[in-house]
């Protein structure tokens, strides 16, 4: 039997040890090597770099940040600083941006605690002022109190009434925006139905977009005037909303009475949307159905939101869903019962009311038409006619989705998204 001179748990781990640590370091220690540490050399090498990170079990990125988590739990620096080095200058498939390491940081405050996150940011600090323009990393000053959470976005109200509650959300790591979206939600609901597919656009690598959503009137922590509002208000309070923040054209993506919003808006603001994406939605109601938005006004009126709340779920998520997310449905169901009475009414009166079909031929605007294969409260049909009768539409109807199909189907509803967002 011949005996292979080669030591291959050795010659992975040193593989692996250059790949995560870069040639230079790995060369410098072993030419540091000697009579006392060799044998520590050999060690560390087969076991910490082949054993463990040989392991294909976790991708050699996410390894990396276990390694940097627990260096400052444990308040190893200087490992922690070789780490960091290496992270911020490694290969593809190892390599973390600065707001990624910054993530690690901020988290494993949490688990490790804040002196060891505070120290560890010195020591990452240190490391990017000596390293930032090689990997193109300009650390701008900016105030803690021009900060937000970036799976929230900027908060505000507007200026002008009916004040309506919003969120922006910027591109992360100063990258510019190719698209302004704006998400509008459906009847009974808030911008928070949108957190999902709003995190995801604003973090887009290839095509990253500023993103607004907002409160509906009547709805979240917006105003509730009294009274019926029609479509035409709810439309013109989304172009007070984007003209106070100088949003310019925008994608409006809009689902029920936010597609219906975004209809409107289109034809009284075509300036404002530079593209239309209508979800789960229709253009009118047949004379029964607006007789059954009546018939709802009245049963509010007489007895809370609380006696239809069974019912909307019933047609906002088909039984297959009800079934396996229960807590999802009663995240809506008590969203929708501690919507204002007073809102929910009047947007019950526009939405009800909504008449866009003999006007939809002047939309110039890029549109898509979005439907739930199972969808009771807009069913298939009234998305078709909406892509028949606006120039050019696209029509996609996403598989077991009802009427809230963006929560239901929620990587289809993106990817549809996505796909015409690159059309444009």
């Amino acid at each position: 039997m011949s005996h292979d001179p080669i030591n291959h748990d050795l010659e992975r781990g040193l593989q692996n040890r250059r790949q995560i640590l870069g040639d230079v370091w790995v060369d410098r220690s072993l030419a540091n090597a000697n009579s006392f540490n060799a044998e520590f050399q050999n060690l560390i090498t087969r076991f910490a770099w082949h054993e463990i990170w040989g392991r294909p079990g976790l991708e050699k990125k996410t390894r990396r940040i276990i390694v940097l988590s627990t260096t400052m739990a444990m308040g190893r620096w200087e490992e922690f600083e070789l780490h960091v080095r290496a992270a911020l200058l490694g290969g593809e498939d190892t390599r973390l941006t600065p707001d990624e390491l910054k993530e690690v940081l901020i988290q494993a405050a949490i688990y490790a605690g804040v002196p060891a996150a505070n120290t560890g940011f010195t020591h990452a600090l240190q490391i990017l002022r000596e390293i930032g323009a090689q990997i193109g990393y300009d650390m701008a000053p900016l105030s803690p109190k021009a900060t937000c959470h970036p799976g929230v976005g900027h908060t505000g109200v507007t200026v002008s009434a009916p004040r309506l509650s919003y969120s922006v959300r910027a591109p992360k790591g100063c990258k510019v925006a190719r698209h302004t979206v704006v998400l509008s939600h459906a009847l009974g609901c808030d911008q928070s139905m949108w957190d999902g597919l709003a995190n995801s656009l604003a973090n887009d690598a290839a095509m990253p977009c500023r993103v607004i959503s907002y409160d509906q009137r009547g709805h979240g922590g917006s105003d509730a005037p009294p009274g019926s509002y029609t479509m035409a208000e709810l439309a013109d309070d989304a172009a007070r909303l984007l003209r106070e923040l100088d949003s310019g054209p925008v994608i409006w993506i809009g689902l029920s009475m936010g597609g219906m919003v975004g209809q409107e808006l289109a034809l009284r603001h075509p300036a404002l949307v530079a593209a239309l994406v209508v979800a789960n939605t229709t253009s009118s109601y047949p004379e029964a159905a607006r007789a059954a938005w009546r018939e709802r006004i009245s049963t509010v009126q007489a007895q809370g939101v609380e006696a239809i709340a069974d019912a909307v779920m019933a047609r906002y998520f088909h039984d297959a869903f009800r079934a396996a997310h229960p807590a999802t449905i009663e995240r809506y169901r008590q969203r929708l019962v501690t919507t204002d009475v007073t809102g929910y009414l009047g947007c019950c009166a526009a939405v009800g009311g909504v008449d866009t079909t003999e006007r939809l031929a002047q939309i110039a605007a890029p549109t898509l038409v979005i439907a739930g294969e199972l969808d009771m409260g807009a069913p298939v049909a009234m998305s078709h006619t909406l892509a028949d009768a606006i120039p050019g539409a696209q029509l996609i109807v996403l598989a077991q989705a009802s009427h809230l199909s963006a929560i239901e189907q929620p990587a289809a509803f993106a990817g549809a998204i996505t796909q015409f967002l690159a059309q444009l």
